[in-house]
């Protein structure tokens, strides 16, 4: 139950969000949506799902680079930045999968593929796959969080743990505005992204509900029977990689490559696990290549059926 936490405020917190003109609010599956759409209506749907702790801001610099080619779609994960629960949320992957795909119906939008970022990529795969092999929408995952995270034996429960304990969040959330945490966070990623985002992330963890949506992600987050369906999926599967990413080692890609053997691995050099905020451009332009590589593959199977 996460009704009563102190949530950000959109007039407040968000007057300054990147392409705040691109906004809507919307309620279904017990949630009340942040959701930024752009690029032309009868464009190629193209979903972006953030990992834990973000929001749609981590896209603010993929979003123009993509929206000529796309129609775009990001939102907050459920009790993530702008995104309340209004009844009490299931933030397992199991129960986002169905709020987003709940969300998703709500707004008669079915997307060709489907982008997401760390634990968002997890999302993305287990979107796919419900959606059945004939609407199956193509994934790219940056960084994908596809295996159990290193100390996750202490970690977990430790995450089990804060989240049972209502106060964690809103202690959590004053140290954030008092000391150096929030920086020291976005250090332990490896990335070096701009001051506006770090400020972004920043305003976040001030929120003791999106601190709370977080630690309950974490807590929920159960990764035992990934592998079987990440080798099951019929869709195409690009894994985008940092080979210095310290949060999500390169191997998490690497190993779902083998799992998934018609996955393609692009990798990257540097980049840390903020990878898509710190070099956009070769993050949207792989995306890119990948809706080429899918359009194209399916005019053979067309042309091969026919």
């Amino acid at each position: 139950m996460m009704m009563g936490e102190t949530w950000l405020d959109w007039d407040r917190d968000g007057k300054d969000w990147p392409h705040r003109s691109s906004t809507r609010f919307v309620e279904t599956a017990g949630l009340r949506w942040h959701v930024q759409e752009m690029g032309p209506d009868n464009a190629p749907v193209l979903l972006l799902l953030h990992g834990t702790g973000a929001s749609t801001h981590s896209w603010r610099h993929i979003l123009p680079l993509l929206a000529q080619q796309f129609r775009l779609l990001a939102i907050d994960l459920p009790c993530h930045g702008f995104t309340r629960p209004l009844s009490p949320a299931d933030l397992s992957l199991p129960g986002m999968t169905r709020s987003i795909a709940a969300l998703l119906a709500h707004l008669h939008v079915t997307p060709a593929m489907i982008a997401g970022h760390s634990a968002g990529g997890a999302i993305a795969v287990s979107l796919a796959a419900v959606r059945g092999r004939e609407a199956a929408p193509a994934v790219v995952a940056i960084n994908g969080a596809f295996l159990p995270i290193r100390g996750d034996r202490l970690f977990s429960p430790l995450a089990k743990a804060l989240f049972a304990n209502p106060f964690s969040a809103s202690m959590f959330s004053l140290l954030a505005r008092t000391t150096p945490l929030g920086g020291n966070l976005l250090s332990a990623t490896g990335s070096r992204i701009d001051e506006p985002g770090a400020a972004l992330y920043r305003r976040l963890l001030t929120s003791p509900g999106h601190v709370r949506g977080a630690l309950g992600m974490m807590a929920a987050w159960d990764l035992t029977r990934f592998a079987s369906l990440l080798g099951s999926l019929s869709s195409p599967v690009v894994l985008i990689a940092a080979s210095d990413d310290p949060m999500v080692p390169v191997r998490n890609s690497q190993e779902a490559a083998r799992l998934n053997r018609t996955a393609r691995l692009v990798l990257a050099e540097r980049g840390g696990h903020l990878l898509h905020e710190c070099d956009p451009g070769f993050v949207s332009g792989a995306i890119v290549d990948a809706l080429s590589a899918v359009a194209s593959s399916r005019a053979k199977e067309g042309v091969d059926a026919a």
